[in-house]
């Protein structure tokens, strides 16, 4: 349960950031957002592995929390910089 809510937090975040961001913008908030929550999803391992968890454990796990959400952002990220108009 704690995986699903790590991967929520993590596309509603991205969906918040994208969302109050300038349109012009949105590319680069996407791209950051992968770079931050690369941040988060390392602090997150960390955790882990200091309650004794192995690496073996963690990784597999840490693919999805990380991969899921900066799947996400790479995708708005082609999205946005594939839209050449205001048509869209």
């Amino acid at each position: 349960m704690r995986t699903l809510a790590f991967i929520l937090i993590g596309l509603l975040l991205l969906g918040a950031a994208l969302a109050l961001s300038h349109p012009t913008w949105r590319p680069r908030v996407a791209l950051g957002f992968i770079v931050v929550w690369l941040a988060v999803s390392a602090a997150n391992l960390g955790v882990g592995l200091s309650h004794g968890y192995s690496l073996a454990e963690e990784l597999l796990v840490h693919l999805f929390l990380f991969g899921i959400p900066a799947l996400a952002a790479a995708w708005a990220w082609r999205r946005f910089t594939t839209d050449t108009g205001p048509g869209n």
